[in-house]
């Protein structure tokens, strides 16, 4: 997933800074606790979308532990904080299935224990062995979806079924739709527009995205993965470029706003929990996923969240109109052009300097 995610409010004996609410915090964490007070507290890094109140109460409540994090908007923020050193008192992190490659090859994770989980078997068999982490060696899946658009349905009367619907209504959208800052699902979904891979590795294809994208620029409002959210809600935006977790809770708020996946395709994206090699309290990174592998917590926090759960166990114990919901849990003949963002190792470099001339001219 990249961004995802939303804020929430309140719980007590945390510090005074922004999003201290609930244990959850934007403040960075410094490594300089006792050894017994790593023991009593838990700190976790993960995207804003997943501060949820009651999961921190329960976890304390059955652990004695208090639970501390730092909320992220991106992976790369998350890894680039990480490999500067600021991820050494994280004890859990959520990187999507893409990062969790990537921080595999970099030498960052721990291999989890499976002898140490309970519930494990309750995952859906397409999370059991996933291709970013086979046999879950290094990831436990927490929740996935898809990227897509989400338009309002009163102002927008033809339903935007593929990505070229941007580049066809382009006069009306002007300066009225928003497209994801991250280079990969944006560059993605036009490659898959043209007919190539989200993963393409051809210089000559990136570049016709490219074209296609700066002749979309003047038009679009901004590149964003948050603000999109109050400005569509609020009516000064027609359409989104979002992930379908969002898109779920907003239109939850807006029945008029509607989700839909591009018929050429688009991206399916995990986000995960990883335990780092330098985590500080690895009994209760463990006690953390084993929490949220039970599954009546899988499905509380499916609602609560407006995520879908990867348990199968879980998703059984979910309301009809939940589990019927196509946004959360889309069938396979919505899913099959959609493919999961690999990491490119090198070839990264070609995005990203393309990215970089897009969004800098």
């Amino acid at each position: 997933m990249n961004n995802r995610r939303k804020f929430l409010k309140n719980l007590a004996a945390l510090s005074s800074l922004s999003l201290t609410s609930c244990g959850w915090r934007l403040a960075d964490v410094r490594a300089n606790s006792t050894i017994s007070e790593q023991r009593d507290q838990l700190y976790i890094y993960t995207w804003t979308q997943y501060t949820d109140k009651q999961l921190l109460t329960t976890f304390s409540a059955q652990t004695g532990m208090k639970v501390l994090a730092d909320v992220y908007d991106s992976n790369d923020v998350m890894l680039a904080k990480f490999q500067a050193g600021g991820g050494s008192s994280y004890s859990i992190i959520y990187p999507s299935d893409y990062m969790v490659q990537k921080m595999v090859d970099k030498g960052l994770l721990t291999e989890i224990n499976h002898d140490r989980l309970v519930g494990l078997e309750n995952l859906f068999p397409r999370f059991s062995n996933p291709s970013y982490d086979p046999n879950n060696r290094y990831s436990i899946p927490f929740n996935w979806g898809t990227t897509g658009l989400l338009y309002n349905s009163e102002k927008i009367k033809d339903v935007p079924e593929d990505w070229e619907y941007l580049w066809q209504n382009q006069e009306q959208l002007n300066k009225r739709m928003t497209l994801l800052n991250d280079v990969r699902e944006v560059m993605g979904a036009v490659l898959r527009m043209l007919g190539y891979s989200y993963n393409s590795q051809n210089e000559a294809e990136i570049k016709q995205a490219y074209e296609k994208l700066k002749v979309l620029k003047p038009a679009i409002a901004a590149f964003d993965t948050d603000a999109w959210q109050n400005q569509i809600l609020a009516g000064d935006l027609l359409l989104a470029m979002c992930y379908s977790a969002d898109a779920v809770r907003i239109s939850q708020e807006n029945p008029k706003l509607k989700y839909v996946i591009p018929r050429s395709g688009s991206s399916l994206w995990t986000d995960t929990i990883v335990i780092p090699k330098t985590a500080p309290n690895p009994s209760g990174a463990y006690a953390w996923i084993n929490l949220i592998l039970q599954p009546e917590v899988a499905a509380q926090i499916s609602q609560r969240l407006s995520i879908a759960t990867p348990n199968s166990a879980g998703f059984e114990q979910l309301p009809k109109q939940v589990k019927d919901n196509i946004n959360l849990f889309p069938p396979d003949s919505l899913l099959e052009n959609c493919e999961r963002i690999s990491p490119l190792e090198e070839f990264n470099e070609i995005y990203e300097r393309y990215w970089t001339e897009l969004t800098s001219s």
